[in-house]
């Protein structure tokens, strides 16, 4: 992974702006919960037009999204304010990243990797601002603390075994980056301690995807594989005899790939969506289930 450009921390006063990137948001309510909680720690929270905008199912028009990003320089924190899908479409055109921070997930993952796989640091996989209000004590106070330089403790999971590795964090929802899978959008993984997440797929579509991760080769090279909540993944269509539990999937995919594995880590679609610093190094304990970060 190519050295990144750093993000300062943030202090009191510093400018937020809010990122409508993906579906449209009907109305206000908890957006506004979200700020909320930023301007509690003392940041200073842009009010943009952009409740009830829309293009379809989509926050406008792909110009006006890529809009957003179009801040006065004095802006030092993008916060994502929903996910659902959109972000993708963005890419076809240059982004104008520079040196800041990003915030958010689910659909975001395309815009967190494309900001990573670009050479910049700052771009946290956590809460959205329509989640952030949501989200217990613990995990917001995480936020804040990588965003103002401050060490965040460690995550607990579900051990695999495999022993120890550091690399850089990647972390991602698995459908959105799957569908980058070939795109000049993918950050570099080799080392990397990779992250997934998901929401309302059913195992045999996981089975589906990380079987693509397998043959094209993505899963090799990598550090360590960890797995955070995979929210209503279930199969519902079939007898349970007929069929493979999450578990099960995620286990055999991975099994062969001789390296830490952790489950059940607390990361993403309920609340406890624990915030991660993308391409900041990381120790996975595969024996212990923990997930450190050290820079």
């Amino acid at each position: 992974m190519k050295p990144l450009v750093p993000a300062a921390p943030l202090t009191a006063g510093a400018i937020v702006a809010t990122v409508a990137a993906s579906s449209a948001i009907p109305d206000e309510e908890r957006l506004l919960q979200g700020v909320a909680v930023l301007e509690s720690w003392g940041l200073n929270c842009l009010r943009p037009e952009i409740v009830g905008r829309h293009w379809g199912y989509l926050a406008g028009t792909d110009q006006e999204r890529r809009g957003d990003f179009l801040t006065p320089e004095s802006v030092s924190l993008l916060a994502c304010a929903r996910g659902g899908w959109g972000a993708a479409r963005l890419l076809e055109s240059e982004l104008p990243w520079r040196p800041g921070w990003l915030l958010g997930f689910s659909d975001v993952t395309a815009l967190l990797w494309s900001r990573l796989a670009a050479g910049y640091d700052g771009g946290i996989h956590g809460p959205l601002l329509t989640t952030l209000a949501e989200e217990p004590g613990w995990s917001q106070e995480r936020l804040r603390q990588l965003l103002f330089g401050e060490p965040a403790s460690d995550l607990n999971g579900v051990g695999l075994g495999g022993g120890q590795a550091t690399g850089p964090l990647v972390v991602a929802n698995l459908t959105v980056a799957t569908h980058l899978l070939g795109s000049d959008h993918m950050p570099d993984l080799r080392g990397a301690l990779l992250i997934f997440e998901d929401v309302g797929e059913a195992p045999y579509r996981i089975d589906r995807m990380l079987t693509q991760w397998r043959l094209c080769g993505a899963l090799n090279g990598l550090a360590g594989i960890g797995f955070g909540h995979f929210q209503d993944c279930f199969d519902d269509d079939r007898p349970r005899d007929w069929c493979f539990s999450l578990d099960d999937v995620l286990k055999e995919r991975t099994g062969d790939l001789g390296i830490p594995r952790v489950l059940n880590l607390p990361i993403g679609h309920r609340p406890g969506n624990a915030a991660l610093p993308m391409g900041r190094l990381a120790r996975l304990d595969g024996d212990k289930g923990l997930l450190s970060l050290i820079a």
